[in-house]
């Protein structure tokens, strides 16, 4: 029997449909997978029983002929999603212990089209990073390593495998699970999907509920599907999305059948290439891979046209402005008294119990982003940064909406480079941040983003490509997704060395 840990959601869903093998021998394939990989640490909480009850009854139901959607399929659920009687952490010590008595929307979704749960996945602490190096839990680690690792890669340069959603990046990759959710702030969905060579879409704002997802950015937030390649992304989308009447800013519009139209052929169609995007220094192995790309979508039928996004470069001041200051918002609940750690010095009075609480309960980056918000929302500041933040925004978001009137998506890459070492940028938050700046504008202005893998670079690194579609055209972004990749034909995979 081929490798069932090999195999793609459709190649689960279709092969468990047609009787080539059971639920069970998926799940059990994936739990040993997992617990045989605790040297990459991309998961906090390994839940091996909830996949196999999934399977057995997933088995039931094919005898039944009552299979769901994700009947037979076992997938990883990053741990920033609220889980019933399953410990829900969002990578924090704040949080440690934490056990819901409640579901979120999206994961009850997955649960209710019949999938099965791995484990929760690693993160950056409240989803604060881009390389997973913020987790309570320790850094997930990625599979991939470079060329120059020399020949025992088990001792070459540990990577990071992209953040906040590292362990959703890294268990896909390393054949851990098949698929998995994620989260996409400012990117981070889409920068550690192009760091592990996977798939990963952010939809628009508001398509799938954010009610129970542990918030970073409310106005930012939104969760989306990791995946091995487009049709799953397409499959789990399709299964996460829906109106919520929980979340005040879900969108009440029905979920299209996003796999059934997929098409890589792009005929009629324009693509858009931003030439603020064109940044002085930049690794010249993206650019071969963009102007690559420029090709693939070319060859597909469509016609490739110069556009511009004049206030790209105020994007990143724009967010990390905007995100902390919401994150300071946010995270103001935990304190101490209601759930979640609680530090109480022998004596202390209410402001000493939060003080200590919050000392001891966020990690140095969640403390950064909340000094900057605070800082930012206070008084004498409010006009002059975050007032300012939110204009910029605005006209971001009109940037966008000036050149879908010329273009249908958007082509760039998707991170800046290739993935880097463990440790190379902790000591330079600035340069941590700018491993945002492709990803960054589609976030603020809320527009629907996907990466795919498209190429190694010289170290032997995945790169991806980066889709910008308008609002609600998660289908646009998913066919030119897949005309890359039909076109880019990616199999490059890590070797295992864990």
């Amino acid at each position: 029997m081929t490798d069932l840990t090999n195999l793609t959601v459709a190649q689960i869903r279709d092969g468990h449909r047609a009787g080539d093998f059971s639920a069970v021998e998926v799940a059990e394939a994936f739990n040993a997978n997992v617990a045989g990989a605790k040297a990459l640490n991309a998961f906090i909480v390994e839940t091996p029983e909830h996949a196999l009850a999934a399977a057995k009854q997933a088995d039931a139901d094919r005898a039944a002929g009552t299979l769901k959607p994700l009947s037979g399929v076992p997938i990883g659920m990053k741990d920033l999603f609220a889980t019933n009687g399953v410990q829900t952490t969002a990578a924090s010590h704040m949080l440690e212990g934490f056990v819901p008595r409640y579901e979120s929307t999206v994961s009850q979704k997955l649960w209710d089209a019949g999938a099965g749960m791995l484990g929760k996945l690693n993160l950056d602490q409240f989803a604060m990073g881009s390389s997973n190096e913020t987790s309570y839990f320790g850094n997930v680690i990625s599979p991939w390593r470079r060329k120059d690792g020399g020949p025992n890669l088990k001792e070459g340069a540990a990577l990071a495998p992209g953040g906040s959603s590292g362990g959703s990046s890294a268990a896909i990759a390393a054949r851990l699970c098949p698929a998995a959710t994620g989260t996409d702030t400012g990117g981070s969905i889409r920068q550690p999907a192009a760091f592990t060579g996977i798939s990963g879409i952010k939809p628009t704002y508001g398509r799938c509920s954010r009610w129970g997802i542990v918030a970073f950015a409310s106005s930012l937030d939104q969760a989306g599907p990791m995946a091995r390649d487009v049709r799953d992304c397409a499959i789990m989308l399709q299964n996460m999305a829906g109106f919520d009447a929980k979340d005040a800013t879900s969108l009440d519009l029905p979920v299209p059948d996003w796999e059934a139209a997929l098409s890589g052929d792009l005929k009629g169609k324009k693509v858009g290439i931003p030439r603020e995007y064109r940044l002085d220094g930049i690794d010249p192995d993206i650019d071969a891979m963009w102007d690559a790309g420029i090709a693939m979508l070319k060859d597909a039928g469509a016609e490739v046209v110069e556009i511009s996004l004049p206030h790209t470069k105020y994007a990143l001041p724009a967010y990390y402005i905007i995100a902390p200051a919401e994150a300071s918002s946010n995270l103001a609940r935990y304190d101490g008294v209601r759930y979640g750690l609680r530090d109480l010095p022998q004596g202390a009075g209410l402001q000493d119990m939060y003080a200590a609480t919050r000392a001891e309960g966020f990690g140095p980056e969640v403390k950064r982003r909340i000094m900057i918000g605070t800082y930012v929302l206070s008084a004498g500041f409010y006009d002059a940064y975050y007032t300012q933040a939110q204009k910029v925004r605005a006209l971001i978001s009109r940037d966008f909406t000036a050149a879908f009137e010329t273009c249908d998506v958007i082509l760039a890459p998707t991170a800046p480079s290739a993935a880097f070492g463990l440790g190379e940028k902790t000591a330079d938050p600035l340069a941590m941040y700018l491993n945002d700046v492709f990803a960054v504008p589609a976030s603020l202005a809320g527009l629907p983003a996907m990466s795919v893998p498209a190429a190694l670079n010289r170290e032997e690194l995945p790169l991806g490509l980066q889709i910008i579609g308008k609002a609600f055209d998660e289908q646009g972004v998913l066919n030119a997704g897949l005309a890359i990749e039909e076109r880019a034909s990616f199999t490059a995979r890590a070797e295992k060395w864990w």
